[in-house]
């Protein structure tokens, strides 16, 4: 049963965040080196006007969660889920692991521009795992859903052959990262893609169909698809494997999103038959990387985020995920930092040819910045030599890591509203946070930043935990606690 139980808290720390992490600037912004012009104004005062609207105050963060709160229980609800934003698709997930599972079990984790398969042994609290990361290159993200689901069942079958198991019946736990419309554990429609996919003949089609056909076309192979779930489920159920309190996923990588633990009595939206009622709790995924849509989040939108969405291959839709995920963060910075440049406050007015281009500023050059200890710009100055600027100023050097650190803090802002809205939700103390992904994995005051605003949000204790190994498995263990009650 979900309800949480008396784990230890966790609280796990990558080690490059410990070994690089400077507690002197993981709580405010670098401030800007003063340099005053003719008009009296310092460089510093007119780069803080070019970002103010970045700043978000508290006012503004419950306000994202009263709205936020509002947009939830339209998902629930079975008069409004249909036109809701937020829309808190039921995951069929009533059970948690408890350590009684064991056998092989694989795991397919899609929702990138790579996929993993995964090989987990279990036996109680033991576990082995083997992984294997395959390319899905951009002609299959933009092709047919056929050529897809066929690389991926290809990919499957090498990945049994080379472990010897093609005499084994697997089930198999999906791991699919994008909206779905479930009816059960083994059925999800996709609502529409996103993180750069636009495979025709996907959308509205059955997920977990279209895989079994192409694992059909396959030979020499037995794979039992038996769950499909979102990475924010996955997340939930690798972090609770090893603390029982964690009920609340988070995922801030190429995308945001996070699931939650809802009463069963609540999930007006649920499918009949394909739940048990009596179970007093189900997985609620939230998907709310689409809040903001239909003016919701205007309020706080700035002609970057504009911009950024208007550039998008899906314009007007995840306005949510496009303020705190890492697919658009570097992009955000390279709107801001040009901005300041073409206003003569940043190198000088000069904005290097290379940096014109959209998408050229990643977002892992944002954590390398902030990585840089006080006063010390090492990792800035070799940032700005691999997009063509060489030879900066210290004063450049600072200007650049405010505006990162601005950015960054936005995103961590806006999960941490989104987080406490759980937490005010489920009302709930010891409740642990299970997180995974790029952005909170490697930028170095993410954790920290966080920890401090949701406490600043709300009053219920709570921990943040790092998942050591991702949604994949989270996804094995899915399909463990369906295997075990398919087989009961």
């Amino acid at each position: 049963m979900i309800p949480a139980g008396q784990g230890p808290a966790m609280k796990t720390r990558n080690r490059w965040i410990l070994r690089k992490i400077c507690k002197c600037t993981s709580k405010r912004p670098a401030p800007l080196a003063e340099e005053v012009d003719s008009t009296g104004l310092t460089h510093c005062d007119k780069i803080k006007d070019i970002c103010k609207d970045l700043v978000l105050s508290d006012d503004q963060l419950r306000l994202v969660m009263q709205k936020l709160t509002e947009e939830i229980q339209r998902g629930l609800s079975k008069k409004t889920h249909h036109e809701s934003i937020v829309k808190c698709f039921t995951t069929y997930v009533q059970d948690l692991p408890d350590g009684s599972e064991k056998g092989n079990f694989l795991a397919l984790d899609l929702g990138g521009t790579n996929f993993r398969v995964l090989l987990i042994t279990l036996d109680g609290m033991n576990f082995d795992m083997k992984s294997k990361i395959y390319a899905i290159p951009q002609s299959l993200m933009l092709g047919t859903g056929t050529q897809l689901f066929d690389h991926i069942a290809h990919c499957l079958v090498l990945f049994v052959q080379e472990h010897n198991l093609q005499e084994e019946v697997l089930p198999l736990g999906f791991t699919f990262s994008f909206p779905l419309t479930q009816t059960g554990l083994t059925h999800g429609r996709l609502v529409r893609w996103t993180k750069g996919f636009n495979c025709s003949g996907v959308v509205n089609e059955d997920v977990v169909g279209l895989l079994e056909e192409a694992i059909g076309k396959q030979k020499d192979v037995k794979i039992d698809v038996c769950a499909i779930l979102n990475d924010t489920t996955g997340t939930l159920m690798s972090c609770a494997w090893k603390n029982r309190n964690c009920r609340i996923g988070l995922i801030v990588g190429t995308g945001s999103n996070a699931c939650y633990v809802e009463r069963t009595e609540n999930v007006e939206c649920a499918t009949p038959g394909n739940f048990l009622p009596e179970k007093p709790y189900m997985l609620i995924n939230t998907e709310w990387g689409a809040f903001g849509e239909g003016g919701v989040l205007d309020f706080i939108l700035t002609d970057f985020d504009r911009d950024i969405d208007e550039n998008s291959i899906n314009p007007s839709t995840q306005l949510f995920e496009k303020m705190i995920s890492g697919m658009y963060m570097g992009e955000l910075v390279r709107l801001v930092l040009e901005k300041i440049a073409n206003a003569g406050l940043l190198f000088g007015g000069k904005w290097p040819s290379g940096l014109k281009k959209r998408g050229k500023f990643f977002t892992k050059y944002v954590s390398e910045i902030e990585n840089d200890p006080k006063g010390k710009y090492t990792n800035c100055r070799e940032v700005l030599a691999e997009v063509g600027m060489r030879n900066v100023t210290d004063q450049d050097c600072e200007n650049v890591r405010y505006v990162c650190s601005v950015v960054s803090r936005r995103a961590a802002h806006l999960a941490s509203a989104g987080i406490a809205t759980l937490l005010n939700r489920m009302d709930d103390n010891n409740v642990t946070v299970g997180i995974d992904g790029s952005v909170y994995r490697f930028h170095p005051h993410f954790h920290d930043i966080m920890t401090e605003k949701i406490t600043q949000l709300q009053n219920h204790k709570f921990n943040l935990m790092l998942s050591e190994d991702g949604s994949g498995r989270g996804a094995a263990l899915v399909a463990a606690v369906a295997a075990k009650k398919e087989r009961r």
